[in-house]
């Protein structure tokens, strides 16, 4: 039976999408079958793992116009894809009056849900009708949380958010973990926030944690995941490692 997980924190530049990109590649390279499903216009997935963002059919497609999801899909070498662009930034007007309009993205992908492991959704940086679409669609979510002063906040609103899906719309969902990104032990602030999110979640965050690094920055530009693009590097062992953390939590 597949699993469908959404990589989500309504907060921009927290890692949302290199954390897809990259635990995709490496679950894949540990034998699993995986696809990531671009659901953010800016398709930084698509480009982040060398696709073209102007790849037809694509997210667009699958919840506004009717097709298929696995006509949509295209097969990688570090995971599948299905693709998205600026295009599906007009769902969120022609969503609005759609009958079961929550419930659109989860109707596309529920054919195709046990040919894979894991599908990986990658979320917008926003509660709106795309991420409320990929939370009913969800078994679990995955949000990655930056070690700034405004993350316990931010993280706060979408737990709230969260239990409210639980209640009216998508009773199943679950929290799979919180992983922490752009650590640096050398700084107070990274540690009073990890400590402060342990209190809150605790065995809910993950050992690992996803450094600064340069690779991992630097990676998106050359279309790979810093698996592909430096194997070596601090980030790429992060990955792996969390890689390796998640897959124990699934037995």
């Amino acid at each position: 039976m597949g699993k469908i997980i959404a990589v989500v924190n309504q907060k921009g530049g927290v890692g949302k999408t290199t954390t897809c990109v990259n635990l995709c590649a490496a679950l894949q390279l540990r034998g699993k079958r995986i696809l990531l499903c671009d659901c953010d216009p800016q398709g930084n997935s698509t480009s982040g793992i060398g696709v073209d963002k102007s790849t037809s059919p694509n997210t667009y497609d699958i919840i506004m116009n009717g097709e298929k999801a696995e006509n949509a899909i295209v097969k990688t070498k570090y995971c599948s894809l299905i693709p998205a662009n600026r295009e599906l930034s007009g769902a969120l007007v022609e969503l609005v009056n759609m009958e079961k309009r929550e419930f659109v993205l989860k109707r596309a992908l529920e054919p195709i849900k046990n040919k894979y492991d894991y599908i990986f959704i990658d979320c917008p940086p926003s509660l709106e009708l795309l991420t409320l679409n990929a939370l009913c669609a969800a078994d679990s979510i995955i949000v990655p949380v930056q070690c700034e002063y405004y993350a316990l906040e931010g993280l706060t609103d979408l737990i709230s958010t969260v239990k409210a899906i639980n209640k009216r719309l998508n009773p199943e969902l679950k929290l799979e973990g919180i992983v922490m990104t752009m650590y640096d032990p050398r700084t107070k602030l990274s540690l009073e926030v990890e400590s402060e999110i342990k209190k809150f979640f605790g065995n809910k965050v993950y050992s690992t944690k996803i450094p600064r690094n340069v690779r991992l920055s630097e990676a998106p530009s050359h279309g790979k995941p810093v698996i592909a693009y430096d194997m070596s590097s601090k980030g790429s062992r992060a990955y792996f490692q969390l890689a390796s953390e998640f897959v124990k939590s699934q037995k």
